[in-house]
């Protein structure tokens, strides 16, 4: 039996104590990565289009963008044909849009279970939890620094969670481990945890290197190889800035064939002008450069167009989330996206409120369904985002998780086959009937609407009886359950072996930094 083969029985629970345990785990469900039967939603005609397209390449051209403190990066540029003036590059008119036409429509990111995998790219949805807040927030602790106990508390929680499709990257900054340690502990939750497709860490490319090599350890090196297993987030220092860390890190993962969100951070006003065409010109020109980049270095590397867009409150300067402006920003972004055939990502549930209260919930719906229409195919932060991205909160993120499955629904579409028609169940009733006993109602009660997991619709005697609790704290009850009823997927236990002494012999061959 071949290495690829063989890695491959184990990563997927081989071994009587994996057997045992997934006989003896919880069952819960987990949803599929939705596919659209809903039509996009536009905001720029044709002639729109084709100005920022025209825009962009001139701003390439002309303008040109910033590869900082990399020369092996300039050096690519010069020899396909960049002009390279210092650490400015100048991309001539069309040169980028060659470069990227390797790079692949959609791709598979290959989960160590494989019913868990996902497809990136055309009509699918993939939705991944908050990455990057520093804090934590729940009802018992209040606001906090998070510690890696928080970081494994919601890897259980996506893993747990019906509606999410991928276990995600730095769910919360572990701010208890050194920096120059902590990608591993957070590699090493994903990977033993959860078995959902999980993200890469790109703070240095040393630590991507790493996260290929853990990676290599779970599936086995053959596999690695030949497939995708990592999906990444490369962010662009906006305006017009690609800075040697985020770029050596997208230089390790397109050299291995793994995936990697190109993505200009923008804040409107601030990063980028504040008109949308404006904003989509610059995005639409970073995007440019940083994915025929990633094609120097491999062609055919996987990547995905991103956009990360607020708008900033021009009185505080504070980011502010779920506006109408982001929202076409965003919709015009997945056009250019799909016109590029690239996968796109953006969204999530964003929201500048404090608390998981009314605020967020408005916030957060208006961006989910944003980007539900606006074809995202990667779907970052779609829970536990509070304060701006600051903190990510357990209330939040199973209320947000519950209200991903409205996503899975509406995008389903309207049915229209003889069931979807209902003209029998039309028929039994007739005039001045009901319809809850009869034969359709009784065939289709338990899938026909979507149920929230975490709302309550009790009758308001039974709510005030049980204690009047508010949404957070219903959510707070639901957090202590999912993590009371946790228990691990099963993995050999020869890779979770190799997995946690390749984090000892990694931690031991350096000092501890926390800066």
């Amino acid at each position: 039996m071949s290495e690829q083969a063989t890695a491959g029985r184990r990563a997927r629970g081989g071994g009587g104590a994996a057997r045992r345990a997934e006989r003896t785990a919880v069952r819960f469900e987990t949803a599929r990565f939705i596919e659209r039967n809903i039509p996009n939603f536009k905001v720029l005609n044709a002639e729109a289009l084709e100005i920022i397209e025209a825009n962009a390449e001139t701003v390439l051209e002309e303008i040109g963008v910033n590869f900082v403190d990399n020369p092996a990066a300039l050096q690519r540029w010069r020899e396909a044909g960049a002009d390279v003036q210092g650490e400015r590059v100048h991309i001539p008119r069309g040169l980028a849009r060659k470069l990227i036409s390797t790079a692949p429509s959609s791709f598979t990111q290959h989960a160590r279970n494989s019913a868990r995998n996902v497809e990136i790219g055309g009509k699918s949805l993939v939705l991944a939890p908050v990455y990057g807040p520093p804090f934590v927030r729940d009802m018992d602790g209040g606001r906090r620094y998070a510690t890696i106990e928080d970081f494994r508390n919601l890897v259980k929680l996506g893993y747990m969670s019906k509606w999410l499709h991928h276990s995600g990257g730095t769910v919360c900054e572990p701010t208890d481990v050194p920096v120059n340690k902590r990608h591993l502990d957070m590699l090493l939750a994903h990977m033993t945890l959860s078995d959902k497709p999980y993200m890469g860490s790109v703070t240095e490319p040393v630590r991507a290197a790493d996260s290929v090599e853990m990676s290599k350890i779970l599936f086995g090196s053959d596999f690695v190889d030949q497939n995708t297993v990592m999906t990444s987030l490369i962010n662009i220092n906006s305006p017009l800035t690609f800075d040697s860390t985020m770029m050596g890190a997208l230089e390790v993962y397109a050299a291995a064939n793994q995936a990697a969100i190109i993505s200009p951070f923008i804040v409107g006003g601030a990063m980028a002008p504040v008109t949308v065409a404006g904003t989509l010109t610059q995005v639409l020109a970073e995007v440019l450069a940083g994915v025929s980049y990633s094609q120097l270095v491999r062609p055919g590397a996987p990547v995905i167009f991103g956009a990360f867009v607020t708008s900033i409150d021009m009185n505080s300067g504070a980011p502010t989330f779920g506006t109408p402006e982001a929202s076409h920003i965003t919709y015009g972004a997945g056009q250019l996206a799909r016109r590029l055939g690239l996968p796109f990502r953006s969204g999530g549930a964003f929201c500048g409120s404090k608390l998981p209260d009314a605020q967020a919930a408005y916030e957060s719906a208006n961006s989910l369904n944003m980007a539900l229409l606006s074809g995202v195919n990667f779907m970052l932060h779609a829970c536990g985002w509070l304060e701006g991205g600051l903190v990510s909160s357990y209330e939040k993120f199973v209320m947000d998780a519950d209200q991903l499955g409205t996503l899975h629904h509406f995008a389903q579409g309207v049915q229209t086959d003889a069931n979807g028609q209902a003209m029998d169940a039309i028929r039994e009733v007739g005039p001045g009937g009901h319809y809850l006993g009869c034969a359709h109602t009784q065939a289709n009660f338990k899938t026909a609407f979507w149920r929230s997991e975490v709302l309550d619709y009790k009758p308001f005697e039974t709510w005030e009886e049980e204690g009047a609790r508010d949404t957070q704290a219903l959510a707070s009850v639901r957090v202590k359950k999912m993590l009371a009823d946790y228990q691990p997927p099963a993995l050999d236990e020869g890779i979770a072996e190799a997995l946690t002494d390749y984090v000892a012999r990694k931690k031991a061959a350096e000092p501890d930094a926390f800066i």
